[in-house]
């Protein structure tokens, strides 16, 4: 599957998590991201991304194992999606670094993520902030087969344009790449 998403710049965010909490109840989670990549930078420079991302939320605690290929879509960055539930984070850390790859970055974001249906499509949209970055995202996404991802992501604006974001307001930007930026 792919995940075709979009992300954007918040300029009202107390406006757009009104219009969230209209449409789901809201949950606010902590992520700890670790990109890795290996010695020659081969993923990175392939546009692909392998990441361990652990999950604090009110209740619970869980890590995910991530593989993401490259963009099939250059103007949202959309990617095909492989992902898995880590029991033993400590334990998928030490098999990537046995394997030859090596953190490339690791960085914290804090989510209020919302679940809901819109346009027939299951969708999340992510109210994010980057404590190293300044502003408030969202990333809206959802999940498509490979011959769907244009409507998908015409499904996505209508919902992003109905939480007040713009055109104008949607970016690229990746977090690594903004947060390597901050730290010089």
């Amino acid at each position: 599957m792919i995940e075709a998403e979009l992300k954007a710049h918040v300029h009202a965010p107390e406006s757009v998590l009104k219009r969230l909490d209209e449409r789901a109840t809201g949950r606010a989670e902590v992520y700890q991201d670790t990109y890795y990549d290996d010695s020659a930078g081969r993923l990175e420079s392939a546009d692909e991304e392998l990441r361990v991302r652990t999950i604090h939320g009110t209740d619970e605690t869980r890590t995910l194992l991530t593989f993401k290929g490259a963009k099939v879509d250059k103007a949202s960055g959309s990617k095909p999606e492989h992902e898995t539930t880590v029991s033993d984070p400590e334990a998928v850390h030490a098999v990537l670094r046995g394997l030859g790859y090596v953190p490339l970055i690791k960085f914290e974001k804090r989510c209020r993520n919302y679940d809901f249906e819109a346009n027939g499509r299951k969708m999340l949209a992510t109210l994010v902030r980057v404590p190293e970055i300044d502003g408030t995202f969202i990333e809206l996404e959802t999940l498509a087969e490979e011959g769907d991802v244009d409507a998908a992501l015409d499904d996505v604006r209508s919902v992003l344009g109905e939480l007040g974001i713009e055109e104008d307001d949607l970016t690229t930007e990746l977090y690594t790449d903004a947060v390597k930026a901050s730290r010089g």
